[in-house]
């Protein structure tokens, strides 16, 4: 199932500067000014809060580290690991099932909040531009599709008619994403998606897919792998974040299966949404576009027209997952117990990385869980109770 693809440990400074000057120049009064940056590391505040939180504490362990029964039943909020890291430091972390801070987790669609980063980049670099066609950059299997552009996957909105069905809905016959992922897909994931026919014209629905997000790192990989090599990914963001722990599988080409398959630790995932909380920048420099962050955290348009398979909860701006109303669609918050404005990367079986800007909070969660007791909202609740008027 895992073929891992282990980057070289070696963090190199100069490559990261590079990384840095070929986004957009630095300006640095435009950056959120903080007083550390955790590229090497978090400070830590976990003993001063527990002394203060242990009742708040308590409750929070009490619902998020709940197995029954027996392992292999896979009952019960079944969390690996949580994190929560307020106004930039560490304030509580705990690990479950033989898991430690320095064990990386299976990130599953946690991934595709990575690729929308990168896709970010990529434009600021001028390596894509929003609405250019797909074909612009890889060979698509069928001509229509060259009628996607770069945003249409950004937003899931590229019209092809695929099943994102798992292991209770669907067999590698029937469904797209495990097809892709273990099936005939494997090798050349590229050709696999623009093999579907498109069941709309791109634009005009919405469809979570984890074929957009592979398509959208395919594109991305023909874009920049010519001038950075295979190893983009990390020239570009996980070594500027400092994030070494991060290994990112591939299919046969060798391009990263940008919907599912990065590995990180719970405290590397986390400085995905300390860049984001930070507007995109890192250490004083801006890595994402400017107005990049807050673009990506709007309801997106073609959800407002059509969408396939929509619950109450999936509201979704590029590849993040927002608590924000839909207008004329949902008035509702998918999470009402966090602010309006939340946004998360999630992936399945409960990994998310929670970023609560009003709160400078960020939330970060491994897990496996499996029998759908589990409930973001209940978590996000008992999370901000912890931090609540903390200095």
């Amino acid at each position: 199932m895992h073929r891992l693809h282990t980057h070289d440990k070696f963090w190199l400074p100069a490559l990261v500067a590079l990384a840095l000057s070929s986004a957009l120049p630095a300006r640095a009064a435009e950056c959120p000014t903080r007083s550390s940056w955790p590229t090497e590391g978090w400070p830590d505040g976990r003993s001063e809060v527990a002394s203060v939180r242990a009742a708040r504490i308590q409750a929070l362990e009490e619902y998020a580290f709940t197995l029954q029964g027996r392992d292999e039943e896979r009952k019960g909020v079944r969390t690996d690991g949580l994190l929560l890291i307020h106004k930039g430091r560490v304030v509580y972390e705990r690990y479950g099932r033989g898991f430690d801070a320095s064990k990386r987790h299976l990130a599953w669609s946690v991934s595709k909040s990575f690729i929308s980063a990168l896709t970010g980049i990529a434009v600021a670099r001028g390596s894509v531009k929003l609405d250019d066609s797909i074909c612009e950059y890889v060979k698509a299997r069928r001509e229509e599709s060259c009628a996607i552009t770069v945003r249409n996957l950004l937003e899931f909105a590229s019209g092809l008619d695929w099943r994102e069905d798992y292991e209770n809905g669907g067999t590698h016959q029937t469904s797209s994403v495990l097809a892709m992922l273990y099936g005939e897909g494997r090798q050349d994931m590229v050709s696999f998606i623009t093999g579907h026919a498109l069941s709309d014209k791109p634009g005009t629905s919405w469809r979570y897919s984890s074929g957009d997000a592979t398509l959208l790192s395919g594109v991305l990989d023909a874009a920049l792998r010519p001038s950075l090599g295979k190893d983009w990914a990390w020239t570009l963001l996980l070594d500027v974040l400092g994030m070494k722990s991060a290994a990112w599988e591939r299919d046969g080409k060798g391009v990263v299966v940008g919907s599912s398959y990065l590995h990180a630790t719970p405290r590397d995932l986390a400085k995905l949404g300390f860049l984001y909380l930070n507007d995109g920048c890192w250490e004083g420099g801006r890595v994402l576009p400017e107005n990049w962050v807050t673009e990506s955290t709007q309801v997106s348009g073609p959800i407002h027209l059509k969408s396939y398979e929509r619950g109450s909860d999936d509201v979704q701006g590029w590849q993040w997952w927002l608590n924000r109303p839909i207008p004329g669609v949902q008035k509702e918050l998918p999470w009402p117990s966090a602010p309006e404005g939340t946004y998360v990367a999630r992936g399945h079986w409960g990994q998310s990385i929670t970023v609560i800007p009003s709160k400078d909070l960020l939330v970060v969660r491994t897990a496996d869980d499996r029998d759908g007791s589990f409930s973001l909202d209940t978590l996000l609740k008992l999370s901000l109770a912890v931090v609540e008027d903390l200095p």
